[in-house]
């Protein structure tokens, strides 16, 4: 029997509701972050305005509330990146990712990094560490006295499991620069690779999906010949896009009627729903995607979705959020981005 065709439109309503972004979510705040498999964090507010078009009733202090209590956490994740995850994804997406980041790291590095030992650069910070958190200027200054090359820094968090500690990486203190060991301000998780692989595989499905290996291991920031062994025991279900492409997706996850309404919706700086893994669903349409991503501007601007796509960019400035679509809006949109704006606002008024 042949694979089911999934057409764009389905596509990007599948994404819609896994992202939380048809409609707000009550799901408690761990769950919605385990559900959207973390967020993307490289501007510390964007979680926080992420969270607030996602779930009902978002307080802003909920997230650095969560921080401080060790229910989320913050860390150099996916494809080297600032994420925001639970406690619970934490060393499971480490566990995945460590391999395949190192040796991308000594691929990248090969001549800065050469002979430099990063097992003894990991033993190094955690002695230095074990007193508690510290500042990254303090440890950058310890690897520097050290004479090790300063792009050594870029890398250790491979060979060692460091988060961000709070209030550090907050909306009230944005700089995420306090460092301290995963060991010290986490439960202990044993985890093997397979094991961080099968949770990654599961979460990028069923927070993105349906999607090809090819879209994992884009997002995951490893080589597809990583991710493909992990999909075949999964038993999962398989479809085609409208090219022809291999779609892979978890059983029962949701798949929307295609013409399911998309309310307006607001998307900070760095949302991952428009980085490249996610192309295929076009919630950002090919022809605006040099506005938003270019090489003066290589981090992405906050931008809104109007019937799942993304329409203009948006700003906060002076008590109000002001929109800039790329094209006409008709005035029922106008009416509703206006409301949802002004909502925003307040939120950002706090």
């Amino acid at each position: 029997m042949a694979d089911r065709v999934l057409s764009t439109r389905e596509l990007n309503r599948a994404l819609l509701a896994r992202q939380l972004l048809l409609a707000r979510s009550p799901l408690p705040l761990t769950r919605a972050l385990e559900q959207v498999a973390g967020l993307q964090t490289q501007y510390a507010p964007s979680a926080y305005v992420a969270l607030w078009s996602r779930l009902r009733d978002f307080p802003r202090e909920a997230l650095t509330r969560a921080l401080e209590q060790r229910q989320a956490v913050q860390a150099t994740l996916m494809r080297s990146t600032i994420h925001v995850v639970s406690t619970g994804d934490y060393p499971l997406f480490a566990g995945a990712i460590r391999q395949g980041r190192r040796a991308w790291w000594r691929r990248t590095l090969r001549r800065q990094a050469e002979g430099v030992d990063m097992e003894a650069v990991a033993d190094l910070l955690r002695k230095h560490l074990a007193g508690g958190p510290r500042r990254q200027a303090e440890l950058t200054a310890l690897l520097a006295a050290e004479g090790l090359p300063q792009q050594v820094w870029s890398g250790a968090g491979l060979w060692l499991d460091l988060v961000r500690v709070p209030p550090a990486g907050t909306w009230e203190r944005r700089r995420a620069d306090l460092y301290g060991l995963a060991d010290d301000w986490l439960p202990a998780a044993a985890v093997t690779e397979a094991e961080g692989l099968e949770h990654l595989v599961r979460r990028y499905l069923g927070g993105f999906g349906p999607a090809s290996p090819h879209d994992v291991a884009s997002w995951a920031g490893l080589p597809v010949t990583t991710i493909r062994p992990v999909l075949e025991p999964l038993g999962l279900r398989r479809f085609r896009d409208a090219q022809g492409g291999e779609l892979l997706d978890l059983p029962r996850a949701p798949l929307p009627d295609p013409e399911t309404p998309a309310p307006a919706r607001f998307l900070p700086t760095w949302d991952a729903t428009l980085l490249v893994h996610a192309r295929r669903t076009q919630l950002l349409p090919e022809r605006y995607r040099s506005r938003i991503f270019h090489t003066k501007n290589p981090h992405s601007v906050p931008t809104f979705l109007v019937d799942g796509a993304v329409a203009g960019t948006w700003r906060y400035e002076r008590g109000r959020v002001r929109l800039d679509p790329f094209e006409p809006l008709p005035r029922p949109v106008r009416r509703e981005l206006a409301d949802e704006a002004e909502r925003l606002a307040a939120f950002h008024a706090g």
